[in-house]
């Protein structure tokens, strides 16, 4: 006698739809607009993890004096800092003893094949890219904007846009190993956080990339 089967008994269970993911609008180079990425300054590494998210538009700062904004965020300001040299080595992840961190200056990598001689692109990037690379776009004029990946998604999310308003002539990426929850280098020049507080260290880091960007000792164009 041939028995049948309830309806669905032994079936597998049909699979859940996974979300569909959000469209990332891409440029004519294949990168996310929001990463605001330059290649033809500098270098986007093939395995760069680039920052698409829409960050949170910051609000007119309330202060736009450099040395007034950072003791309002309650931020070390370091400017000055001795130049530690610009000797270029060949592999992107030698170690190199910078004399601060975040580094402001010193040795770092180039390839001279490479668009910008391998300095790191102008550009949001969501995963820490080679420091060696960072140190090589300082020395063009550049301003790296790093924030601890601890810091809450809403708090990231306002670094996020702070780079968006003004994206021209910066990096903006995680570190994991600064002590600091918020910074901001150029060469020789550093400005620290300890903690992250909303509007006035945004203040602070605005006031900092005012001052130093596209002071490099080797100054390349801030956009084409």
């Amino acid at each position: 006698m041939l028995t049948l089967a309830a309806c669905g008994e032994g079936d597998e269970p049909a699979p859940t739809p996974a979300p569909d993911e959000p469209d990332v609008e891409l440029d004519d180079n294949g990168h996310p607009v929001n990463a605001h990425v330059q290649p033809k300054i500098g270098h986007v590494p093939e395995d760069a993890v680039l920052d698409a998210r829409e960050g949170t538009a910051p609000a007119d700062p309330a202060e736009t004096d450099l040395e007034a904004a950072a003791t309002a965020g309650g931020c070390d300001l370091q400017t000055d800092l001795p130049d530690e040299g610009n000797d270029h080595f060949d592999e992107e992840n030698e170690p190199v003893n910078y004399r601060t961190n975040p580094p402001t200056s010193g040795d770092h990598f180039a390839d001279f094949s490479e668009t910008g001689a391998g300095a790191l692109a102008d550009g949001a990037y969501l995963e820490a890219p080679a420091m060696s690379r960072v140190v090589h776009a300082l020395e063009h004029g550049r301003v790296a904007i790093q924030y601890s990946p601890d810091l809450s998604e809403g708090a990231q999310l306002e670094v996020k846009g702070l780079f968006d308003a003004s994206p021209e002539g910066v990096v903006l990426m995680p570190n994991a190993d600064m002590p600091y929850e918020v910074a901001i280098t150029a060469w020789t020049h550093l400005l620290g956080c300890d903690g992250f507080e909303g509007a006035a260290s945004l203040d602070a880091i605005a006031a900092f990339r005012e001052e130093f960007r596209g002071q490099g000792p080797e100054r390349l164009p801030i956009a084409l």
